[in-house]
C-alpha cells in the first residue's frame, strides 16, 4: 500500500520561509508526477506546483518566483521551498503523486495535508 507522508508545515511570519517534504512509501516502481496543492479557508483546493519524473515543473502564477519545487526520484520524495511567504499563502498544503506504478498498476495518491500559517 502506498502512503504519502508530509512534513515541514508550521507558523511563520510574513517574509519568512518554510520547506515542505513529502515522501511516498510502499512497493513503488516509479512515479510520473508529484506536486503540491493547497486549500485556504473558504476556498477550493488549488494547484501550487508540480514536477515530473524528468524534472519539468509547473507553478501557479501566485507563487512563481517565490516557491521552488524539487524532487528526489531515488527517494520518491518531493520538496517545496517556500520563500517570501505572504498571509495569503496560509492554507493546508496537500502532497499529490500521480501515476504511481506498483505491482497492481498506476494510481494516484494524496497526503493527509500539513498546515501552513503565515501571520505576524
Amino acid at each position: 500500500q502506498v502512503q504519502l507522508v508530509e512534513s515541514g508545515g508550521g507558523l511563520v511570519q510574513p517574509g519568512g520561509s518554510l520547506r515542505l517534504s513529502c515522501a511516498a512509501s510502499g512497493s513503488i516502481f516509479s512515479i510520473n508526477a508529484m506536486g503540491w496543492y493547497r486549500r485556504a479557508p473558504g476556498k477550493q483546493r488549488e494547484l501550487v506546483a508540480t514536477i515530473t519524473s524528468g524534472g519539468i515543473t509547473r507553478y501557479a502564477d501566485s507563487v512563481k518566483g517565490r516557491f521552488t519545487i524539487s524532487r528526489d526520484n531515488a527517494k520518491n520524495t518531493v520538496y517545496l521551498q517556500m520563500n517570501s511567504l505572504k498571509p495569503e499563502d496560509t492554507a493546508v498544503y496537500y502532497c499529490n503523486a500521480r501515476g504511481v506504478y506498483t505491482i497492481v498498476g498506476p494510481s494516484d495518491y494524496w497526503g493527509q495535508g500539513t498546515q501552513v500559517t503565515v501571520s505576524s
